[in-house]
Parts: C-alpha cells; sequence; structure tokens
C-alpha cells in the first residue's frame, strides 16, 4: 500500500492531525457549553436574590402575585436563550465535525482512486470486469454517502426551524398568560 516510509509517515501524520482537529472541535464545543453553564447560574443566582428581594418588600398578597407574575416572562424567556444558545453550539459543532468528516472522505476517495488505478495498471489482462465491478462499487458507495450527507443536512434544518417555531411560540405563550395575569 505505502510504497516509502516518507509515504507511511505522511499518512501517520495525516490522521493524528485529524484526530487533534476532532478533539480540538470537541474541547472548544465543551469549553463553551460550560463557559455558558456558569454565565447561566451566576445569572440564575443573581436573579433569584432580586427576585427574593421584591417578594420581601410587598406590602400585601395581591402585589406579591403581581411581583411573581413579572418575574415569570424574564425567567422563561432566560431558559429559552439558553436552550437556543445550548442548540447553537451543539448545531456549530455537528457542522464542523461533519466537514472533517466530508474532508476525510474526500482524501479515501481520492486514494482508493490512485490505488485502484495503479491495481488496473498492473493487474493481468482479462481482470478488466473486476476492475470495473470494484470501480461501481466505489462510486456507489460516494454516491450513498452523499444522498445521506444531503439529507442529514435536510434534517438539521428541518430541525432547527422546528426548535425556531417551538421557542417562538413558548416566549409568545408565557407573555400573554403573564399578560392575562396582570389584567385579572
Amino acid at each position: 500500500m505505502f510504497k516509502t516510509p516518507e509515504q507511511f509517515a505522511a499518512a501517520n501524520k495525516a490522521t493524528v492531525d485529524s484526530l487533534l482537529s476532532l478533539a480540538n472541535t470537541a474541547l472548544a464545543s465543551a469549553e463553551r457549553i460550560a463557559a455558558l453553564n456558569l454565565n447561566t447560574a451566576r445569572s440564575l443566582m443573581e436573579d433569584s436574590v432580586s427576585g427574593a428581594k421584591a417578594l420581601m418588600g410587598a406590602k400585601d398578597v395581591q402585589e406579591a402575585l403581581s411581583i411573581q407574575a413579572s418575574l415569570a416572562q424574564p425567567n422563561v424567556e432566560k431558559a429559552v436563550a439558553y436552550s437556543r444558545s445550548v442548540y447553537e453550539i451543539s448545531a456549530q459543532t455537528q457542522e464542523e465535525l461533519s466537514k472533517m468528516v466530508e474532508a476525510q472522505f474526500g482524501d479515501f476517495q481520492k486514494t482508493v482512486a490512485g490505488l485502484l488505478d495503479q491495481a488496473a495498471k498492473s493487474a493481468p489482462a482479462g481482470s478488466d470486469v473486476a476492475v470495473a465491478a470494484v470501480k461501481s462499487a466505489i462510486a456507489a458507495a460516494n454516491s450513498a454517502f452523499d444522498n445521506m450527507n444531503k439529507a442529514a443536512k435536510q434534517v438539521a434544518e428541518i430541525a432547527e426551524a422546528n426548535v425556531a417555531a417551538a421557542t417562538n411560540a413558548t416566549v409568545k405563550a408565557v407573555g400573554a398568560t403573564a399578560a392575562a395575569s396582570k389584567k385579572k
């Protein structure tokens, strides 16, 4: 498969580089999630303290209920924003990883095509049918990979649209509920 030690070393280096790239992408994503979690926890604690202070300052039950209702909308909006941020980080990470896999698959395709051409040149007479069958199988695999990739991208787009629609509906519903409770 490899004619020289240099080719073997280059292949190993490419593999290590790919693995490092994958690891760095995963770690960057984990770092972003951790930062988001820390900021969300800090904000939640600050909001809880200010909400508790506001409730403790209420003069009667009606004012306490009004304060509590006014706190619900921002809390839901923050929860939705947190969920949206986690989804965005996950989607970006998935997209980066998909690009890496596509690039690796493209390199693999080129390598296999080159090896197949070399094998075809040195193959005995009459092996044209076998070489054609292998090329056909590779073409079918490439087509299947492309179709799978397109389908995965379509599913991701649909999921993103559904998340956006659900997020907007949740915020509107909570806003309507908060507005209705203020009128009472």
